[in-house]
């Protein structure tokens, strides 16, 4: 086969044709992407918070599913049967199952709702939530149903298995804080399939058995209870049947089941909840335990209001011996004369005082008097002459010293303002020789007038000529 020979000068095709490209509308590229997606992803869970729902006037409910980081468009149409759909409100956590797909005529992904359930629980716990938002709704845990616990219980129904350690529980807080409680087991199972009804059962025969007793006999109140567990474990204290089997009950019923966290339909529906069986034991012995103590605690009351009471009988007895001590005769007498003892030194000095005032007045008064003698008053008027004569005539030497010096500078001022001075510097004054006018301007002054200059020293007089023509 000839070997294909190329030109050191073939540099192949310069200008290729255009690649060929595939180009989308908007509408295409959307059903593509939703294409893709009900394909590759499907039906999923998703689970979020609940967000801004809205029931449209079609019955549609539209949503949103948010977390931390991202939201997602849900819509749950109106005959989709979906059951749970009060579980939607805002702000709840949940797991919704349904299809992906883009709602194209806005270009966004959405998630149409087939299935609802709370997060982290599943079906337990909406079932759990139907149930208690039913008898809330019926009044079964309204406030005014629940009754109070009696102070002092003697005789208690217990509702639990007696192989459990709630049961365990109970007897021994009762046993330590109140050991003549009676207490009557009515035994059944506490969880597991018909464990319900055994409740319910248990509940109903103990009040059976507090309806025919003897009057004193009976019960007092009905303790339900169980140990903690899983909600699974829990659940035979969730179902219907027990929560109306304590609403009916005649008897108070305390609820204790599982732990402190754990929360129940019969702890809603019982008149108590306690959160142990070793809480709710010491709830109901509460009465009897305090009374107890109060009585174990008399004994040493008792001995401290006597030794209270003679210690104050004491105090009384040394009291009244110091008073009698106090108005004894002879005690008197000797306060009298320590009293006395103590006033004659103060006599003394009063006296003393009484003396030097007196002494004091008559001194002021013999000033007074010497002060106010003609003779000194006309000392101290010649004195007084004397000083104002003084005064006068210091103020007159310099009133009259100002004066001068007035004088003085008014003269210096008006030398040097008089027109002599002025005349005296060189200027001269030309006045009209018949009238005395003073000439200021040349225009004022005819041919032929007589004019009159005076000097610094003596006069000059003289005839106006005219001024000379303009020379030839």
């Amino acid at each position: 086969m000839p070997r294909k020979v190329i030109s050191q000068w073939d540099f192949g095709e310069l200008f290729p044709p255009e690649a060929t490209r595939r180009v989308y509308t908007v509408s295409e590229l959307t059903a593509a992407i939703r294409q893709l997606l009900e394909e590759q992803l499907g039906r999923v869970w998703v689970s979020g918070e609940v967000s801004n729902l809205r029931t449209q006037s079609s019955g549609h409910l539209y949503f949103t599913l948010k977390d931390a980081g991202a939201q997602l468009a849900c819509v749950l149409f109106r005959g989709e049967p979906v059951p749970n759909r009060e579980l939607l409100q805002d702000g709840q956590q949940v797991l919704v199952q349904g299809d992906l797909t883009v709602y194209e005529p806005r270009g966004q992904y959405q998630l149409v709702v087939r299935a609802i359930e709370l997060r982290g629980v599943g079906a337990l716990q909406a079932a759990f939530e139907r149930l208690k938002q039913k008898l809330r709704a019926e009044g079964l845990f309204a406030p005014e149903h629940k009754r109070p616990l009696p102070k002092y219980p003697q005789r208690i129904g217990v509702v639990t298995s007696p192989d459990g350690a709630a049961w365990r529980d109970v007897l021994h807080v009762i046993g330590r804080r109140a050991p003549g409680l009676e207490v009557v087991l009515a035994p059944c199972r506490v969880q597991g399939e018909g464990a319900a009804a055994e409740i319910a059962a248990a509940i109903r025969l103990l009040n059976q058995w507090h309806a025919a007793a003897p009057p004193g006999s009976g019960l007092d109140l009905i303790l339900v209870t169980r140990g903690g567990g899983s909600l699974e474990d829990l659940w035979a204290f969730n179902e219907e049947i027990v929560a109306r089997a304590i609403f009916e009950s005649a008897l108070p019923v305390v609820s204790a089941v599982g732990h402190e966290i754990d929360f129940t339909i019969s702890d809603f529906v019982a008149d108590v909840r306690a959160a142990t069986p070793s809480a709710a034991a010491e709830l109901i012995t509460e009465g009897l335990f305090a009374s107890r103590r109060q009585v174990t605690q008399a004994v040493d009351r008792l001995r401290q209001l006597v030794r209270l009471h003679l210690t104050q009988a004491q105090q009384e007895l040394a009291e009244l011996s110091r008073r009698l001590l106090r108005q004894h005769p002879r005690r008197l007498l000797q306060d009298r004369w320590q009293r006395l003892d103590e006033l004659q030194p103060a006599l003394n000095r009063a006296v003393h005082r009484a003396w030097r005032e007196r002494y004091n007045v008559w001194a002021g008064y013999l000033r007074r008097l010497w002060a106010a003698r003609p003779s000194a008053k006309l000392a101290l008027q010649r004195q007084t002459v004397a000083e104002l004569h003084r005064r006068l005539r210091d103020s007159a030497r310099l009133h009259l010293q100002y004066a001068q010096s007035r004088l003085t500078t008014l003269q210096a001022r008006l030398g040097l303002l008089s027109p002599q001075n002025v005349l005296a510097r060189g200027y001269s004054i030309t006045m009209e020789a018949a009238t005395g006018k003073v000439i200021r301007r040349a225009a004022e002054v005819s041919p032929g007038q007589r004019l009159k200059t005076r000097l610094g020293e003596g006069e000059i007089h003289s005839v106006a000529e005219p001024p000379p023509g303009p020379a030839q």
